[in-house]
């Protein structure tokens, strides 16, 4: 079966446009065209749902097309493509950590000024008076343990 780019964009909540730039980018190089218009086939499909994931993650465009590229059976092309999402993989652990450690610090602040709203006053932040939840969230925003 075979798709138009409206269908494609519909199906996959993409713009006609990261379609068409993907396609301009060389990151769907076996998609078809019929009188200058493209068809879409199931494997490209499945194509750009891999596109999507990896663009998800914080691949660049450069590396997603070199994933792209490394699309035969050989064992060293799978080794490639297995190194590769093994980097992207370290590196999208670590902007976890630093997106989890200021997700800690928002629930701690959140903390802070409802009891301050509260109580009327600011409230006593000696970390081991916190609640158990408050005082964890805070020592990871910190990267430290306390009490």
């Amino acid at each position: 079966m075979e798709y138009s780019i409206g269908q494609v964009s519909e199906m996959l909540s993409l713009p006609v446009s990261t379609l068409r730039y993907y396609d301009k980018e060389g990151l769907l190089p076996d998609l078809r065209r019929r009188s200058g218009i493209r068809k879409f086939s199931e494997r490209d499909l499945e194509a750009l749902r891999v596109i999507i994931y990896l663009k998800r993650t914080g691949l660049e465009i450069d590396s997603i097309r070199q994933f792209m590229a490394w699309s035969d059976e050989s064992r060293e092309c799978f080794d490639k493509r297995l190194q590769l999402l093994r980097k992207q993989q370290k590196s999208l652990a670590a902007e976890m950590e630093k997106l989890q450690s200021a997700m800690d610090m928002l629930t701690y602040k959140c903390w802070f000024y409802e009891e301050a709203l509260k109580t009327g006053c600011r409230p006593d932040t000696s970390i081991c008076t916190m609640p158990d939840d408050i005082r964890t969230a805070y020592s990871n925003s910190l990267g430290k343990i306390c009490c």
